[in-house]
């Protein structure tokens, strides 16, 4: 199953929080099911910033420490994907705004990330959603 790595919080505000863009700078035409794969690192800094905006959206997010990372932890669905010059909600000015629905919870599956979009074997996903 397709996957991408977001770094925390922000795949923590997918499945958990109603994020329903992602920022990218590139566009994706894929439409469907993609997990969401929480990615191993994350700096303080990054997190202060994620964690502030978060608040301004009216989202209380878990401590760093809490947060899973290096794992697959749910599944969204793509259905759309825009280009704006300006900020929205969460979107972000000057970026692909990946429209995302049906957030889902899963078994968490540790799994070493990458760029872009990449696969995860199905039958680690499907014990995972099972469990």
């Amino acid at each position: 199953m397709k996957a991408l790595s977001v770094r925390q919080p922000w795949a923590w505000a997918i499945i958990y929080a109603l994020k329903d863009i992602e920022n990218r700078g590139w566009p994706i035409h894929y439409r469907g099911d993609i997990l969401i794969h929480a990615a191993k690192t994350c700096t303080k800094k990054e997190y202060q910033s994620a964690r502030e905006f978060c608040q301004s959206m009216g989202v209380s997010i878990p401590e760093l420490i809490s947060l899973r990372r290096g794992q697959v932890i749910g599944i969204v669905t793509i259905v759309d994907c825009k280009f704006s010059q300006v900020a929205s909600g969460w979107g972000m000015p000057m970026q692909y705004h990946w429209k995302l629905e049906n957030p889902r919870e899963i078994t968490p599956i540790p799994y070493i990330g990458r760029l872009g979009i990449f696969e995860v074997p199905d039958e680690l996903v499907r014990s995972a959603i099972a469990s």
